[in-house]
């Protein structure tokens, strides 16, 4: 989705327009824009909403599972990490589309491509983390009937 088609998330007042450019002047604004971040992304990047669902099945899935606390958190960082490569997907999808408006221009792809990537290989080594920590308990409770 390109910047053009998200007006809706321009600055709202004139101080906010004005002063988007400048750095935070304080932590609590800082949070501010980070979570305005974050919720650009789950209105508008369906892949973002879909890791984030999935990645709350699995975290269900380790409780329902027991999963060891080191598990737990492996599989909690390697859903932030996808998290984290699709907000700067994003990021760096809205900065190209800023550049080049409605241009195509072949560094464009390749940076929104390369971008693609960075996601795609943090998806399949969440799934290879999934796979590793889930599956034992997995097999376990289908091979004593209990599942």
């Amino acid at each position: 989705m390109s910047i053009s088609s998200n007006l809706q998330t321009a600055p709202k007042s004139k101080k906010e327009s004005k002063t988007a450019w400048q750095v935070a002047p304080n932590l609590f604004t800082s949070f501010r824009y980070a979570w305005a971040g974050i919720i650009y992304a789950v209105r508008t990047q369906r892949n973002f909403r879909i890791h984030l669902g999935i990645g709350l099945v699995a975290l269900f899935l380790g409780v329902m599972l027991h999963i060891k606390a080191i598990e737990a958190a492996v599989v909690a960082i390697t859903i932030s990490a996808v998290l984290v490569m699709e907000l700067m997907n994003t990021a760096l999808e809205s900065v190209v589309d800023l550049t080049v408006g409605q241009t195509y221009h072949e560094l464009a792809k390749i940076a929104k491509d390369c971008a693609a990537g960075a996601v795609l290989i943090s998806a399949m080594a969440a799934l290879l983390v999934a796979g590793f920590i889930y599956l034992p308990p997995l097999l376990v409770l289908l091979n004593t009937g209990i599942a």
